[in-house]
């Protein structure tokens, strides 16, 4: 069942308001307010939107140009494969190739616009639907701004210098371009047989062969067979060590994140006359940032090790985001060190503001009923959020929400009010969790912050807050609780 707050915006988005159109595409694209996430809803109210805007008058040109912006950071974020066969696909499908010719975009936009062309037309994998796009745009007038080449194999080889440019870049999705490259590197028929003959025979004339011509992943193996890294790893040559560093550097290059780890334990080999700690730690940096799980646990451990030394504002942090990283990944020894860093606190009806946190999501969901003002509604939050991770009444109050969410954890930090207080880091463990954070991180984003005061001040608001909170809910919880016990 949908959402209160969903259905006001659905309801605001029907009448044309650009703003709701977009937080309902946002909603559909994140699965806000609870919202099934659907990629082709999301790109039909964007469009809704953005033909609105077009047609609207703007106090300001500034006003008109950031509702846009808004709306091509949306489109560009759309995986395009799933909007296929929709009444909204042709729309992005436009938007997105305008986006690539963009001068006045920001740099990051244009290249996740980019990306999202050569994941939907460079991928082998999805050859069916490309066969699709080809026969669309058969059927498609030609377009009048030359937006895109109209041979599809035209488009193909446009879309390939996308994806090269995405690899070269330090975009989050940068990774996984250089891993489709890697898959789209040329398997012709004699490629294909030297490698099969190491496969299935062990050739290791095939292997060299193959890692000559360039093939990524006879590269890795060459340079793992010289190094043999498990293997006797102190009886091996300096010779030797030198030919397999030469073959995982070639394939470190390709974005191989097992050879950047490899070469980050070649260089800390005493034999190895190139040996270097400092270029070891780089390429155990740089696997880490590749997704290679022994790595992240290893740069999450040693920076704990030496948290005395490093400069950061909240000690640990950056060592659990690296463990809790390896831990995704199932690197047993991570969840023990950072059980260590983190704090944790996954149930929430055994932590202290549980009753008044259910109180608190009451009356938000019923915000417009009671007519709460602006920083009744922010202490609803806080409780909420206060609830979910087990603060203290001090942390409750004076935390910056706007500053709690990391990728992994909160990060509780009020020595700006009260010095001697300690801070600390609580593992993001729920989507219940997730929830409230997002949620009350859009409404603090909005507001002022002087509305709620100095200390003094917001206690004597908690105050008024949880006896009105008590006052008008408790008798209706008190009551649904007899009738389930009944």
């Amino acid at each position: 069942m949908a959402s209160r707050e969903f259905l006001k915006i659905l309801s605001s988005a029907r009448t044309g308001d650009v703003s709701a159109q977009q937080n309902l595409a946002e909603a559909y694209l994140t699965g806000l307010f609870k919202t099934p996430i659907q990629p082709a809803n999301a790109l039909i109210w964007l469009e809704k939107s953005y033909l609105s805007i077009q047609n609207q008058w703007f106090d300001s040109e500034s006003t008109k140009n950031s509702q846009v912006l808004r709306i091509l950071n949306q489109i560009a974020s759309i995986p395009l494969a799933e909007t296929f066969n929709t009444p909204a696909f042709g729309f992005g499908w436009d938007l997105i190739w305008s986006l690539t010719k963009s001068t006045s975009a920001p740099v990051e936009i244009i290249l996740l616009a980019k990306w999202q062309l050569a994941n939907l037309i460079a991928d082998p994998s999805r050859s069916d639907i490309q066969n699709q796009i080809d026969e669309w745009l058969k059927k498609r007038p030609v377009p009048a701004d030359n937006a895109y080449p109209t041979e599809f194999s035209a488009i193909q080889k446009t879309v390939r210098q996308f994806l090269n440019e995405v690899a070269e870049s330090n975009e989050s999705f940068s990774q996984s371009a250089k891993e489709l490259l890697i898959k789209l590197q040329p398997k012709n028929e004699a490629l294909s047989s030297l490698w099969n003959a190491w496969q299935q025979d062990q050739n290791e004339d095939a292997l060299q062969q193959a890692a000559e011509l360039g093939l990524t992943s006879a590269k890795l193996t060459l340079g793992l067979r010289l190094a043999q890294p498990n293997k006797n790893a102190e009886k091996k040559s300096n010779a030797s060590l030198k030919k397999a560093a030469h073959w995982l550097e070639l394939a470190a290059k390709d974005g191989d994140r097992d050879a950047w780890y490899a070469l980050g334990e070649i260089y800390r080999r005493p034999q190895f006359s190139g040996y270097n700690a400092q270029e070891s730690d780089r390429c155990f940096d740089r696997a880490a940032d590749l997704g290679h799980p022994e790595a992240q646990f290893r740069k999450g451990a040693n920076l704990w090790r030496k948290r005395e030394k490093i400069e950061e504002k909240i000690r640990g942090l950056q060592a659990s985001y690296w463990l809790w990283q390896a831990h995704q990944q199932g690197i047993a020894e991570a969840k023990e060190l950072l059980d260590k860093i983190l704090l944790r606190c996954p149930e929430p009806k055994e932590n202290d503001w549980y009753e008044l946190a259910q109180f608190a999501d009451a009356a938000i969901n019923h915000h417009a009923e009671h007519k709460l003002n602006e920083d009744w509604v922010m202490l609803c939050h806080r409780i909420i959020i206060a609830n979910q991770f087990n603060f203290s009444k001090a942390e409750l109050l004076l935390s910056k929400v706007g500053e709690l969410q990391h990728e992994h954890c909160v990060a509780v930090d009020i020595r700006w009010e009260l010095p001697k207080i300690l801070p600390r880091l609580i593992q993001i463990e729920t989507i219940q969790q997730r929830r409230a954070l997002l949620a009350a991180g859009k409404v603090f984003a909005g507001a002022d912050i002087e509305i709620e005061g100095n200390l003094r001040q917001r206690r004597y608001r908690f105050d008024q807050v949880t006896d009105w909170l008590c006052t008008t809910f408790a008798k209706s919880f008190n009551k649904q609780a007899n009738s389930e016990l009944a």
